[in-house]
């Protein structure tokens, strides 16, 4: 999610790849070597690369009877000027923010946190506060004591400038073959709701919590920061302590509810859009249906439509479900909402339709992109 920074680097004259472009690329190249001759033995281990939430990795055979689970790993950078600003976030925001963002990864999945890894670059300004460094791990800590996740090492590093970086990994896990995934899995097209399937055209379109509510409050935070330095970690603050919904993830897994799923970081045109693509499906989403966060509510009528259709960092769930699959109103105590269905992606229907008020227009996706 944009906001204003300290400093900008100036631009040069030739056009910068946007990070759509940038992820395109390293796959290419990533599949170029997967596919040399004496690779094949080694990439055979990744049973899901680079595109969705998480990799996913097979474990090698032990002889057992039952197969082992599949270990997931994400990794997110948490950068000072993009992700958290210290004359804004509080040390304790800005270490939950940190694993959240991870979390929420894995949460899309279905996966149950294994572990987690901080590596960490402070300028001089950072290491000389002592404060900041314990705020900081005492928002990351107390997340991870929440969720059960041990940090199990890392690295630290002088930053090269006077901002922060903080990059997380986190391992977890999943029964082997039943990972959610943007696409569904890749066998099958079953639309049983006991069996997990490829996104087909006619499964509903659901999301958990609400929405807008993070943008609203970066909206508030950007205009008066110190009113929120002694805000706490609950749901009244969706943006400085989002929540991941982690024990929603693993309940879509395990209850083979859900066909598809990606956690909504980017904004719900943005990660709706990533959805489509991946499964080759178009949307219809209707805007009437969506949850609205009792912040964004505030807020005037275009803003308010701007937060929920945009507006990143609300780290729900956005999935998709077999319309013969009942899905329950709430799971592990959060509220489940349908917002539209998935239909056939055609040459002349735009990827998402808008529908509202009896009238429907193309969405565009306009939530957050690095390098847009």
């Amino acid at each position: 999610m944009p906001y204003p920074t300290h400093d900008r680097a100036p631009r040069s004259s030739a056009k910068a790849l946007r990070e759509t472009e940038i992820i395109a690329t390293i796959r290419e190249r990533s599949s170029a070597l997967a596919s040399l001759q004496g690779a094949a033995a080694t990439w055979s281990q990744v049973a899901l690369g680079i595109g969705d939430d998480c990799a996913i990795l097979k474990t090698p055979p032990s002889g057992a009877r039952r197969q082992a689970p599949e270990i997931l790993v994400t990794t997110d950078f948490c950068l000072e000027g993009r992700h958290f600003r210290r004359d804004w976030h509080s040390p304790a925001s800005a270490g939950h923010r940190t694993l959240a963002r991870g979390l929420s990864d894995l949460a899309a999945m279905g996966a149950k946190p294994l572990a987690a890894f901080l590596s960490l670059a402070l300028p001089r300004s950072a290491a000389k506060d002592a404060r900041w460094l314990d705020g900081f791990l005492h928002g990351l800590l107390s997340l991870a004591s929440t969720f059960h996740v041990p940090l199990a090492g890392g690295d630290t590093s002088e930053s090269p400038s006077d901002q922060i970086l903080a990059d997380i990994i986190l391992i977890g896990t999943a029964p082997a073959g039943r990972a959610l995934r943007r696409s569904g899995a890749s066998a099958g097209a079953s639309r049983h709701p006991s069996a997990t399937s490829r996104t087909l055209p006619g499964d509903l379109l659901y999301c958990t919590g609400a929405l807008g509510g993070a943008a609203a409050e970066l909206a508030a935070l950007q205009s008066t920061p110190r009113r929120f330095r002694r805000a706490r970690p609950d749901a009244n603050h969706p943006h400085l302590f989002p929540q991941p919904r982690l024990a929603v993830g693993q309940a879509l897994l395990r209850r083979r509810l859900a066909t598809a799923c990606i956690d909504l970081s980017d904004g719900l045109s943005t990660d709706l859009a990533h959805l489509c693509t991946a499964s080759g499906v178009a949307a219809e989403l209707e805007l009437d249906q969506l949850p609205l966060h009792p912040l964004a509510a505030a807020l005037d009528q275009r803003a308010q439509i701007n937060a929920l259709l945009h507006g990143g960092e609300d780290y729900e769930l956005l999935f998709t479900a077999a319309a013969s699959c009942k899905i329950p109103r709430s799971i592990a105590g959060v509220p489940i909402s349908r917002i539209g269905r998935m239909v056939p992606a055609q040459k002349n229907r735009p990827q998402i339709t808008l529908c509202t008020a009896g009238e429907r227009f193309e969405l565009q996706p306009h939530g957050w992109e690095h390098l847009r």
